[in-house]
């Protein structure tokens, strides 16, 4: 089994480098998917409400034999629950599906600064914190202006903030913002949407060290200190995106790599524009 990397949050917790994305997994193909994971070292879930997948999940690393304490599972409240008390009754939602007493990390899955209420929400997140219910809090896909708000008006900042991050779309300026703060970056689609595969630039890195170009996109993710949780549902590249932890990208590797940052790299939705409403 490869030997996993962690990052300590500013809360003290740590929590595994590379985890699992679960977003589109359905519930028929968990079992085998958590399995091939867990075999393969990982140790680190990611899910949401949204997803509807918490159960399947949740059965399938009770399937496992492993202790929560050998685990690290992350939910997120979705876009359409925003507020204090919709917050305590989607969090009692998540935990029965999960099948735990003690959720690890909690995120707010969208700002929705439009419409959506997260300042209430994350004093919801402030209490199940402070009732031990999860160890970490934080968000997903806030930008500058939702970060500053959040502290300023709760007086607690977030531990994580889970982005879109690729080689194609670096998100460097939102990434030194929350640097700033002493806020750990997730990155959600750490490969794009798959074209890191047939990128010249990452082919070539690859074929020097002996990996694919995913392999050597991950290890980029990595070596930047950010926290990466690659999907997939295929036995063999599950497999694959772990095993980064046997090599090293040098600072010509990493140079070319920051080189393909794009201004149009983004491939989900804006999250200053996002009004959709997950329930």
């Amino acid at each position: 089994m490869t030997q996993q990397s962690f990052i300590e949050l500013s809360d003290g917790n740590m929590i595994p480098q590379v985890g699992l994305g679960t977003w589109k997994l359905d519930s028929a193909n968990m079992q085998r998917v958590v399995e091939a994971a867990i075999e393969a070292g990982y140790r680190h879930f990611d899910t949401a409400y949204a997803y509807r997948n918490e159960a399947a999940l949740g059965a399938a690393l009770k399937a496992s034999g492993l202790g929560a304490n050998e685990l690290f599972v992350t939910s997120k409240l979705p876009s359409g629950r925003h507020g204090y008390d919709s917050t305590l009754k989607t969090f009692d939602e998540t935990m029965a599906n999960l099948g735990v007493d003690v959720l690890d990390l909690y995120l707010i899955h969208w700002p929705m600064p439009k419409t959506g209420n997260f300042i209430d929400t994350f004093k919801a997140f402030i209490k199940l914190k402070e009732e031990g219910r999860i160890k970490s809090i934080g968000v997903s896909n806030f930008h500058e202006a939702h970060i500053e708000k959040l502290i300023a008006e709760t007086g607690v900042t977030p531990v994580i903030d889970q982005i879109e991050l690729s080689p194609m779309f670096q998100q460097k300026e939102l990434r030194g913002f929350l640097e700033g703060k002493a806020i750990k970056i997730e990155s959600w689609s750490p490969l794009g949407t798959g074209n890191v595969v047939d990128n010249g630039v990452l082919k070539a890195i690859g074929e020097k060290h002996g990996k694919t170009p995913a392999q050597v996109t991950i290890r980029w993710h990595i070596q930047n200190g950010l926290i990466v949780i690659p999907k997939s549902s295929n036995p063999d590249r599950i497999r694959q995106n772990f095993e980064i932890f046997d090599f090293a990208l040098d600072a010509d590797d990493m140079e070319k790599i920051d080189a393909l940052d794009s201004a149009n790299g983004r491939t989900g939705v804006n999250p200053d524009e996002a009004e959709f409403l997950q329930v």
